[in-house]
């Protein structure tokens, strides 16, 4: 394979509910330095129906062009109309580097493609960097159970894929004075020639704070002792507006469901606030939630790694600190009623 005639970084803009996806937004931030390291160009690829407006977010967000794939037939998102427009676009324009979103969408599309085309993937990556000289690209993410980073590497195909988990990269400032090339793609595809049909979409109802979301989130691990002790951290989640996460091994354990796990196999997440109650501080732990702005540890064991990942940290029963600072934060936040009522 010859790499000469592959060049630029390019991105998978998800669209979602109208918008270009915050982790689209995220990786064209990673995307940008990589391309500059390179000496090369940022790209992203749109495709869906009545999609062409969102190229100019893409330009305030670092994109230098965008290839945009605007049709009815890309309406809703069928693993087969994105695939063949995606290595269409591969085929013809030869990125050397293309990164996905590690979303339910993203995922899909990105193992299609490398299966398709056929080149290396790496899948739900924390770290990107790119040799300056060599175009390799350095896609680490956790291995052997979160025990440690792999940095993996495609040496012998191009483009080279990664998946790149949500809240991990860091989008640029918006400029809204940026402009780029917006440059019109189609195949010659009709639904005809599609086996997937869309036939309804049924949206959940399900009515909860999506830690992905969350400024606050308080979560918890096995230093609970049990399922009753995310009674006690749901009392200060509430008292904060906050939403509860959970280790893995709580998860695993059946004290609580894995929608609120935080970590590698679990949601990456980025609150202002992150308390860990009763969590070791495990590294498949750590990379779902270094990012957050401030990070307090509350943890018996005054040896536990958790600390060397937190801003603040205090070392005592959960049980007995928990309820504490529910008190503080209720009558702090003027309810005291709700403080005398935990009294009882």
């Amino acid at each position: 394979m010859n790499f000469d005639d592959y060049r630029g970084i390019w991105v998978f803009l998800e669209e979602k509910d109208g918008e270009v996806a915050q982790v689209s937004l995220e990786l064209l931030g990673a995307g940008k330095l990589l391309a500059e390291k390179r000496k090369t160009e940022l790209a992203g690829v749109l495709i869906g129906d009545n999609v062409r407006l969102l190229a100019r977010t893409a330009f305030e967000y670092g994109a230098d062009k965008v290839y945009v794939f605007d049709d009815p037939i890309y309406r809703f998102y069928r693993t087969e109309t994105f695939m063949k427009a995606m290595l269409a676009c591969v085929e013809k324009h030869k990125p050397e580097i293309l990164l996905y979103g590690a979303t339910s969408t993203g995922k899909d599309l990105a193992s299609a493609v490398a299966t398709d085309l056929p080149t290396g993937l790496t899948a739900d990556t924390t770290q990107l960097d790119v040799e300056e000289d060599t175009g390799l690209l350095l896609a680490s993410r956790p291995a052997f159970g979160g025990n440690i980073m792999a940095t993996i590497l495609c040496k012998k195909y191009r483009p080279q894929m990664a998946t790149v988990r949500p809240k991990v990269m860091k989008a640029l400032i918006r400029d809204r004075d940026a402009k780029g090339e917006l440059i019109e793609e189609s195949i010659p595809i009709t639904e005809a020639d599609i086996r997937t049909k869309v036939l309804e979409i049924v949206r959940s109802t399900t009515q909860r704070v999506r830690i992905d979301e969350a400024d606050i989130i308080v979560a918890g691990g096995k230093g609970l002792g049990g399922p009753a002790g995310f009674q006690t951290i749901q009392r200060l989640a509430d008292t904060l507006g906050a939403a509860v996460g959970a280790s893995r091994d709580v998860v695993e354990a059946g004290w609580i469901g894995h929608h609120h796990q935080v970590g590698q196999t679990g949601v990456t997440v980025t609150p202002k606030i992150y308390f860990a109650i009763g969590i070791s501080g495990a590294i498949q732990h750590i990379v779902g939630m270094q990012n957050s702005g401030l990070i307090i540890a509350i943890n018996k064991d005054p040896a536990a790694p958790i600390f060397q990942s937190s801003h603040y940290g205090i070392v005592g029963d959960a049980l007995t600190i928990v309820p504490m600072l529910t008190e503080a934060f209720q009558i702090a936040l003027g309810r005291k009623e709700e403080a005398d009522a935990g009294k009882v």
